[in-house]
């Protein structure tokens, strides 16, 4: 790894969050940006959480690499401050044919690769086939099923080039649905489905994407300065001259550091040397009231997944996942652990997501508490679940990532468990990068992993299509015939009827909260100790994390 230098700082924007537009200090739009006067030098320094799993966007799984691949790639459409998406590699929104089956998409002639080449349809349909291609192996492709063929594709019954894109000419795309899909549009934000060059993937094989200098780039910036996946803490980000947008990208450079400890960060912040310091627990609360304190709210759940793959696991009882879920106390962890404005979680999908269409209840809402704490329950559900599997107490791991607030909330479950379930309960704690914990959780190589997922676009089925049986992203198997059913009819047979699908989707959140398929444990927020020169940083509660397209220093 590189060493990291800190002298010089210029500002640093923490990476560690998928928030909601941009943060209360924040909210200027940057075309006000004319009626200031700009800092000299538009360069700064950013935190990241943890290493970059991976750049290649077909694998790519985690908001850390999502949200760098959204800096230096592009797709049709790029989602503004709003949260609302708008043409980007496309020169305006879809034409959609009258049954929702079929959108066209006109790209810009003048959109180029950061080796010059123009970025044409074929880039798009080279980048979608190949990530549904099983040889692949991506866990996003399950995105793509309502692509006609995807589904056949996936499964290994039909060929990649039977998917339903088709390059018209250098500039026009054709994509045909299986069904209609209310979210289609949204997800051509999403960075699964950028374009990729075809020649370049394959000049560098298997080492496409491992470091800066095996990759081109269409979106605002190239990077440079990252030797790996996994290892490296430090990466930039360039402004690319060759992005067909160049004259409204103020930012000139921007530096990437791997931070991990919100202690760190605070002092680097109160010496001066950085423009932001994510905050948990005591600092949080201690210095909440400061001038430069901001609390960005997140579109992320972070629950626990239980193992349950094996035919013997003892997570398969669910009065053993009743137990647990009981056992924890969502509110404790959010008020005493992290006091950073994140709310104790009530159910699998976030607040302010998605609202009914004609009510306009927001989902969370309507789908009630279905979580709660209690010390009686959770001793109650571990009596019964003794007696069903046979045993007098029970020893397993949890495994976890190893920044400073997954580890605190970790250590409080393992103190948690005991306590409110029995001394009968041991748990133990493996605190790991998160590489390896996204690798470990793919291959189930854990007992109970606490883990999470931040909406990929504004839909409950972004949260509830993760735990189909079928579903790469259902790390535990969880498995409910039911649940399946109600998936399928919202994908299905009542796609087109809002009220039907919406209440599908409820069913189906009340089956795995009656399950406690997986445990929900708490809905993000972060606190910020940020510099108010800093302007236009966006964020987002589904898609892309963040977007520093736009972003611009003051003096």
């Amino acid at each position: 790894m590189k060493k990291i230098w800190l002298v010089g700082m210029l500002g640093l924007v923490s990476l560690s969050l998928i928030a909601c537009g941009t943060s209360k200090k924040e909210e200027k739009s940057a075309t006000d940006s004319s009626k200031e006067t700009l800092a000299a030098k538009q360069t700064a320094i950013f935190t990241v959480p943890q290493e970059i799993n991976t750049l290649d966007l077909s694998l790519a799984t985690d908001k850390v690499s999502f949200g760098t691949i959204n800096q230096v790639f592009e797709g049709l459409y790029r989602q503004n401050a709003d949260n609302q998406v708008e043409p980007a590699g496309a020169e305006e929104l879809a034409e959609k044919s009258a049954d929702g089956l079929t959108y066209t998409f006109k790209l810009r002639k003048d959109a180029k690769w950061s080796n010059g080449d123009p970025v044409v349809a074929a880039d798009y349909v080279y980048s979608w086939q190949r990530t549904v291609d099983p040889a692949t192996g991506s866990q996003y492709a399950y995105l793509f099923e309502s692509i006609k063929n995807a589904s056949d594709i996936v499964a290994g019954k039909k060929e990649p080039s039977e998917l339903g894109v088709e390059a018209v000419s250098d500039t026009e795309l054709k994509v045909t649905l299986a069904n209609a899909t209310p979210y289609f549009e949204s997800l051509m934000a999403f960075p699964s489905f950028f374009p990729l060059q075809q020649k370049t993937v394959e000049k560098y094989g298997k080492e496409y994407a491992t470091t800066s200098d095996k990759m081109v780039y269409n979106g605002p910036f190239t990077l440079a300065d990252f030797d790996g996946a996994g290892t490296d803490d430090q990466w930039t980000y360039k402004k690319n001259k060759d992005y067909w947008d160049a004259k409204n990208v103020k930012m000139t450079s921007i530096e990437n550091l791997v931070i991990k400890e919100s202690s760190t960060g605070l002092n680097l912040f109160q010496d001066n040397k950085v423009d932001d310091a994510t905050l948990t627990g005591e600092l949080a609360q201690q210095l909440a009231n400061d001038d430069s304190y901001t609390t960005d709210k997140d579109g992320r759940t972070v629950y626990i997944e239980l193992n349950q793959r094996k035919s013997d696991s003892p997570f398969k009882n669910v009065n053993l996942r009743k137990a647990i879920a009981y056992a924890i106390d969502s509110d404790a962890i959010v008020n005493n652990i992290l006091g950073n404005g994140s709310i104790a979680a009530t159910g699998l999908i976030p607040s302010e997501l998605a609202s009914n269409t004609e009510t306009k209840e927001d989902f969370a809402k309507a789908a009630g508490k279905q979580k709660k704490f209690s010390k009686k329950e959770a001793q109650a559900y571990w009596k019964k679940a003794k007696k069903e599997l046979g045993i007098s107490s029970l020893k397993f791991d949890l495994l976890t990532d190893d920044d400073d607030a997954s580890k605190k909330v970790a250590e409080y479950i393992q103190g948690a468990l005991k306590e409110n379930i029995s001394d009968e309960i041991d748990v133990t704690i493996t605190s790991v990068t998160k590489p390896i914990r996204l690798d470990r959780s793919t291959n189930g190589e854990f007992d109970l992993v606490l883990g999470g997922w931040g909406a990929d676009y504004a839909d409950p089925s972004t949260f509830l299509d993760l735990f189909n049986s079928t579903n790469t992203y259902n790390r535990g198997r969880y498995t409910n015939s039911e649940y399946d059913k109600l998936i399928k009819k919202a994908s299905t047979t009542d796609v087109n009827d809002p009220e039907k699908r919406w209440d599908d989707m409820l069913d189906a959140e009340k089956v795995i909260m009656d399950d406690m398929g997986v445990i929900p444990i708490y809905q993000v927020s972060e606190g910020h100790l940020r510099n108010t020169k800093i302007k236009d940083y966006v964020t987002h509660t589904s898609g892309a994390p963040y977007d520093y397209k736009w972003m611009y220093l003051v003096k």
